[in-house]
């Protein structure tokens, strides 16, 4: 996929689903949520590239207490709008997760695989509690029984961008969530 104008850019937006607000509102009450539970502890939020690293940053701002940030990347959807059904690290964490809270900040739980092999593998290492923040939330499409502790927003089955997430690395940069139309 290769957009090269905002008119192709534009054309497959189908319809804002949740607005730049609503985001905003919801990251910061999330923020305040996690600074009144987690205050005097050592957090260490843990991002999974790419699609959560917009998530991500809001959300740190959104916290008043001190947190440490971590990247990890996992890869299972490539180019196309279906998931090929394997989860890849590509990269891993620096920090050792065991002097840590570890708070997983997730852009969007759709299957579930690769969340849930994450969450596997951090936990595997010993954490001093494991927790999972997703910005959205699909559980229709869960192939694996996987619930995170907190979702900004539930959302139906359809494939949606902006906010970080994308469709061959585009979209990313759109302030919003939207429903992706061909």
């Amino acid at each position: 996929m290769e957009i090269s104008s905002v008119s192709e850019f534009e054309k497959h937006i189908s319809r804002v689903l949740i607005s730049a607000k609503q985001i905003e509102e919801a990251v910061k009450a999330a923020g305040r949520e996690i600074s009144e539970q987690w205050d005097g502890r050592p957090i260490l939020l843990v991002s999974i590239l790419k699609g959560s690293f917009v998530f991500l940053a809001d959300l740190n701002r959104a916290i008043n207490v001190p947190c440490e940030v971590g990247f990890m990347a996992a890869k299972s959807y490539y180019d196309g709008t279906e998931s090929v059904g394997e989860v890849k690290i590509t990269m891993d964490l620096a920090q050792d997760v065991s002097k840590y809270h570890v708070i997983i900040v997730e852009d969007i739980v759709d299957t579930g695989r690769t969340l849930s092999d994450v969450y596997k593998l951090l936990s595997s290492r010993g954490p001093l509690s494991i927790k999972v923040i997703t910005l959205l939330d699909k559980p229709e499409r869960r192939l694996v029984d996987f619930k995170p502790e907190k979702a900004l927003f539930t959302i139906p089955d359809l494939f949606v961008i902006g906010y970080g997430l994308d469709l061959g690395e585009y979209y990313r940069n759109l302030p919003y969530i939207a429903e992706y139309k061909e």
